[in-house]
């Protein structure tokens, strides 16, 4: 859904899943695969029934064959089962599972959800699958492109340049909750 591939092997990511109820009480799922580095949002995927190829799918769509990080951060999650092993072997990428019950461990990730949580789905009743990926993939682009962060020097994960000249103009990212102020 959003994202760009990086180098072989000189990359740590982390991935997660969570969880978004809908209007009719359904519940979806979210899976977030997250550069540490700049702490770059490379992918968010949705389903309604998670599973181990489903995951291993949204591995290849979101890093392909050639651009795999090296290591891979994730929980012990259940739906992480064989499909999903034995691609991540194939593309090359090195497991390591966090301890059980230490959500901690995967700091970023889970802070990032908790942020999309925060800033997004609790202010949108999401009526369906279709309309929680039209949300996440705004969500996606604010967060990598204008949503600063005081460890990258208050820059967004995808750097952009200062503009010292032009008239501030905002641009209001989705639907208003939040704003993107640039020099025209």
């Amino acid at each position: 859904m959003c994202g760009r591939n990086f180098r072989k092997g000189h990359v740590v990511a982390s991935i997660d899943i969570f969880v978004v109820p809908t209007i009719s009480f359904r519940l979806l799922y979210g899976l977030l695969i997250l550069h540490y580095s700049r702490r770059e949002l490379l992918w968010l995927g949705v389903t309604a029934h998670p599973n181990a190829e489903w995951i291993a799918r949204q591995l290849t769509e979101a890093c392909g064959w050639n651009g795999a990080p090296g290591y891979l951060v994730r929980d012990r999650d259940g739906a992480y089962g064989e499909m999903f092993t034995r691609r991540r072997k194939e593309m090359g990428v090195r497991d390591r599972p966090i301890a059980r019950g230490s959500a901690s461990h995967n700091g970023f990730t889970e802070r990032l959800i908790g942020s999309i949580r925060r800033e997004c789905l609790d202010h949108v009743i999401i009526v369906g699958e279709a309309h929680l990926r039209c949300i996440l993939r705004d969500y996606c682009r604010y967060h990598n492109e204008a949503r600063t962060r005081r460890p990258l020097d208050k820059d967004a994960p995808i750097r952009r340049y200062a503009q010292s000249v032009g008239t501030i103009s905002s641009r209001a990212i989705l639907g208003g909750f939040h704003h993107h102020y640039v020099r025209v």
